[in-house]
């Protein structure tokens, strides 16, 4: 009998765990960035910025909002349609969920694809929003393209996401509309390499156990593509009820884990020079915040210098930038990185990790990099806080303070990494000027030049 009550006991503290469970937490960078903020607020400490310092300029670095499924997903999934009704008449009916035969993807008929979503608007437009309420002397000033920078890549995702953040920014401050809106600038320049798929034995270990628990002879290619379903319904539509279902929690966070580990190998800290391409970003930063204090210094009046820099991309950027900085690692893995040394891989579930693609690059996810001036008597003056989905972030190269002297910043976080340019690491020819500007990343820093997508 006491047994029983054991495996009674067992039952139910699963049934209460998975109860728990969210799956739209466990996206990786499919996640939405309400979700993503909602974890956030957990993990990362809040910060008391001395009342005396007040912020001089901002450099924003986001992710574009929650777009659709792009066109080549949504020929997977038109195509995932009929071969699950191929795979349900040759299943046993009793061990089918009742809406796999009748499933139809939502997408059905659409031949364009990866355009921003309402949902996707509305995150960039409130973002906008709560930027200048709580920065509210940065954008107390009339716009002008040289006080507010805004820039995006040639992708209508990211120039969108770009006019909805304008939109939340600006609100109120033109005569355009019952929102009094503005027009404003947004400049789009090109970028970025692509990825590949490593997600090979996860798929093998979890296409054996969904095929036998549903009685249905998945494939591997099945099961890629009902996860991938699963992300688009959870996050767009905010249906958990039918694909995500066919996984259990240990299934889903492995799968989770599967893509974390492709962003962090092909887009983060597995390779040094997946970063190394945004150095020249992260000088641009610096670049803009020593401007800033050069104005200061000078006293030139308002209106006639820069005071934020708005830049809207895609995962290929927020990562990379956040590896610059080093988020999300400890002080010795810091130093491991500006070594060049390679960082141990996430470890599996059910195994505890920083790195998350859901916490680090959701849709809309951010770095935000404020410079604050401190009174003439403190020493020192100038302080730079970095803002990771707008929640301050310890960094481990100003010895796990968000709010950082700038010296410290430059000569800790910023220096140490200028020794890879990406002009030295990739260019053949140097002295050739053509060669010279044709950065990945030269859209983010106003280069008129293009490069392919």
């Amino acid at each position: 009998m006491k047994s029983v009550w054991i495996i009674l006991l067992c039952l139910f503290v699963i049934a209460e765990a998975n109860q728990g469970f969210d799956v739209r937490h466990h996206l990786s960078t499919v996640t939405r960035y309400s979700a993503s903020k909602e974890v956030s607020q957990n993990l990362i400490k809040g910060s008391n910025v001395p009342s005396e310092c007040t912020p001089i300029h901002l450099n924003l670095v986001a992710r574009h909002g929650t777009r659709s499924p792009t066109k080549k997903r949504l020929r997977e999934l038109e195509n995932l349609s009929g071969r699950l009704k191929e795979l349900v008449r040759d299943a046993e009916a009793e061990k089918v969920p009742g809406w796999l035969g009748k499933w139809k993807s939502p997408w059905h008929g659409k031949v364009k694809g990866g355009e921003l979503i309402r949902q996707g608007e509305e995150e960039l437009y409130q973002l906008g929003i709560r930027v200048r309420e709580r920065f509210p002397t940065l954008f107390e000033e009339d716009y002008h393209p040289d006080v507010y920078t805004i820039r995006a890549t040639q992708i209508p995702r990211a120039s969108a996401s770009a006019v909805a953040f304008g939109m939340g920014l600006f609100s109120e401050k033109g005569d355009l509309g019952p929102g009094s809106n503005r027009a404003f600038a947004s400049y789009r320049k090109a970028k970025g390499p692509a990825v590949d798929m490593l997600k090979e034995p996860v798929l093998d270990k979890i296409t054996a156990s969904v095929a036998k628990r549903h009685g249905l002879n998945f494939t591997k290619q099945d099961v890629s593509s009902l996860w991938f379903l699963c992300k688009q319904e959870a996050s767009l539509l905010n249906v958990t009820n039918q694909s995500c279902e066919l996984f259990t929690p240990s299934e889903v966070t492995l799968l989770e884990w599967a893509d974390d580990l492709e962003v962090f190998i092909l887009k983060g800290y597995g390779n040094s020079l997946n970063y190394r391409m945004g150095v020249p970003l992260l000088e641009d930063v610096l670049h803009s915040m020593e401007e800033a204090i050069k104005a200061r210094e000078d006293k030139l009046p308002p209106g006639s210098y820069e005071k934020a820099r708005l830049r809207f991309a895609h995962a290929e950027t927020i990562v990379p930038f956040s590896c610059l900085l080093g988020l999300f690692l400890d002080g010795s893995e810091y130093e491991k990185i500006q070594k060049e040394k390679p960082l141990e891989l996430p470890p599996q579930p059910p195994k505890t990790r920083d790195f998350r693609g859901s916490t680090m690059a959701p849709f809309g996810g951010n770095n935000m990099l404020v410079l604050y001036s401190c009174p003439a008597a403190s020493s020192p003056k100038y302080f730079v806080q970095v803002l990771h989905n707008e929640h301050p972030i310890a960094l481990p190269g100003c010895d796990g303070k968000d709010f950082c002297p700038l010296e410290d910043f430059k000569a800790k976080v910023v220096t140490p990494h200028l020794k890879h340019a990406f002009d030295n690491l990739c260019n053949a020819n140097l002295d050739d000027p053509e060669q010279n500007h044709q950065s990945l990343w030269s859209w983010l820093l106003g280069s008129s030049q293009k490069t392919e997508l």
